[in-house]
């Protein structure tokens, strides 16, 4: 490589001394409600009770921000090359649990890299999450809320020509595409705007693991090899290409593991596992994988299969109890999840190493992280889209030039970030008003609070917000369009086992989350939290 290093960056967010929280204004939107279909809540026999949380009494130290200049965190300047190699690794559905069983991500990433415990998906599902990466902004402004075109806001609303790629294009990168786009795309004849290379999966065979169609650069093909090995496969006949040497590149390597998913044919003996469970929704790992994780049990947190729900006023499912049969279905689950993780586990070593045989790793920021959480039994819950930490928490790591290796950050970054982040790394000059920020120089800092909003939609009808909320380091405030909420401060209850709304004790700090709710829930551009905090 002969690209030079040599720019000292500090970002714009680092020479802001605060954002002025108060001119996050505009309408005061309708919060949403429980059921993730329909909005429909639980009853109202479930309000928490005033008073009811078994945490500890608040200390002078519990605050929500912290206040005055001393409480701001300082940014670190980071030395990067001059246009240096962007790649971003997705994974579908995966969660921070998940992660402990992937050995070479372990080795590669954590030791080699800097591991984001405060990483967020500000809308936990998949189509919005996408999107963020893509636009830099909060679902509420680049218009993709829902996962189906049938709610009106799947990816037909997303500005296709506004979006990372095309400005890493205007800036003379190369830009390469590979695997799940926003759900919704069926034509692979149609590239979107932005992209040097395309290797999109197509609609519906996206989750198909054994014989995805391939759009390449606008020519359905139709592969009879395993996703994640095909994807790794093309991606390293990218990367090797003695053109990477000549310009600057930016790839999106996005892996459908460990989504359910599997074979089109429902009677092929090939492909399907005789343990699947039903109606439990699993994947399908790679051959050599399949039974690996046999013994594996679900995670024996304190909030899985959540007895004492009464203070869990949001979401319907919340309130059922979960029988023997369906624990033992969802361990199933569990366990191939994690088998489908295996193939692109190895898929991850063989990116490094040819990054490092070519020459490329030096000049090239590596991210992973994954468009949302999930989880399987926490609070009674399967699948994502709610605001507890398993869901809209994500993994999320970082390594390249300039970052301190084997460390782990606290700093609070998102799915919205990584677009104006990449950007600036580019020298790139977004054509659209981005949410997000550069959170590069944050990354080795001393920052841990930042103030986040997020929110969810119905996933098939309706366009009010389920609900809408703001996560702030240890709090998370969230609230339906009733006005009934939900908080949860994880420095005196870890697993959000105890809302604390009605707790006359923690009135004010409940107070300030909802103030805060009001006040960039609608945020867009400098308008959105841009503020880390100590």
């Amino acid at each position: 490589m002969s690209r030079s290093i040599g720019t000292r960056r500090l970002g714009a967010a680092a020479v802001v001394a605060a954002l002025a929280l108060a001119g996050c204004t505009g309408p005061d939107p309708t919060p949403g409600e429980g059921d993730p279909a329909t909005g429909a809540s639980p009853p109202p026999r479930n309000e928490a009770e005033p008073g009811r949380a078994a945490v500890r009494d608040p200390r002078p130290s519990d605050l929500v921000l912290p206040t005055g200049d001393e409480g701001l965190a300082e940014p670190v300047p980071v030395d990067s090359p001059d246009q240096p190699n962007l790649l971003m690794i997705t994974l579908d559905d995966a969660a921070w649990g998940d992660m402990v069983h992937m050995p070479r991500l372990q080795e590669l990433l954590v030791d080699e890299g800097v591991t984001l415990r405060g990483a967020l998906a500000p809308n936990p599902i998949c189509v919005p999450a996408r999107s963020s990466l893509m636009t830099g902004q909060h679902s509420h402004n680049h218009g993709t809320w829902n996962t189906t075109e049938e709610a009106g806001h799947g990816l037909g609303a997303l500005d296709e020509s506004e979006t990372l790629a095309v400005w890493l294009q205007e800036a003379g990168y190369d830009t390469f595409f590979l695997g799940k786009y926003p759900n919704g795309y069926e034509d692979g004849t149609v590239v979107p705007p932005g992209w040097t290379g395309w290797r999109g999966l197509v609609d519906p065979t996206t989750y198909n693991f054994v014989r995805p169609t391939v759009s390449v650069d606008g020519v359905e093909q139709r592969f009879e090899t395993y996703s994640t090995t095909l994807l790794s496969e093309q991606s390293e006949e990218m990367l090797r290409d003695p053109a990477r040497a000549e310009d600057p590149w930016y790839m999106w390597l996005n892996y459908v593991a460990p989504h359910h998913g599997g074979p089109d044919a429902p009677d092929d003996p090939a492909v399907l596992y005789p343990d699947d469970p039903d109606p439990v929704k699993t994947t399908t790992p790679a051959p050599r994988d399949v039974d690996t994780f046999a013994d594996l049990a679900l995670p024996d947190t304190p909030n899985m299969f959540e007895e004492d729900v009464s203070d869990k006023v949001l979401v319907r499912p919340t309130q059922r109890t979960v029988p023997a049969d369906r624990r033992a279905q969802m361990t199933e689950a569990h366990q191939q999840r994690i088998e489908s993780l295996q193939s692109v586990d190895r898929a991850l070593g063989r990116t490094i190493e040819t990054l490092e045989e070519t020459g490329q790793l030096d000049e090239t920021y590596v991210v992973l992280t994954s468009d949302n959480g999930y989880t399987l039994g926490a609070h009674n819950l399967e699948g994502k889209l709610w605001y507890f930490r398993e869901m809209v928490g994500v993994p999320m790591y970082v390594r390249g030039p300039g970052l301190d290796a084997g460390t782990t950050s606290t700093a609070p970054v998102t799915n919205v970030d990584w677009a104006p982040t990449f950007a600036a790394l580019a020298g790139a000059r977004p054509t659209a008003e981005v949410d997000g920020v550069d959170v590069l120089p944050w990354i080795g800092s001393d920052a841990e609070r930042r103030v986040v909003p997020i929110e969810a939609y119905p996933v098939k009808r309706g366009r009010k917000r389920l609900y809408r909320g703001v996560v702030v380091g240890p709090w998370t405030y969230v609230q339906n369009r009733a006005g009934r909420a939900e908080v949860y401060y994880r420095e005196v209850d870890e697993w959000e086992l105890e809302s604390i709304a009605g707790d006359p004790r923690y009135a004010d700090q409940v107070a300030r989350l909802k103030k805060l709710v009001r006040r960039t829930s609608s945020c867009a551009g400098e308008q959105c939290p841009s503020t880390y905090y100590r």
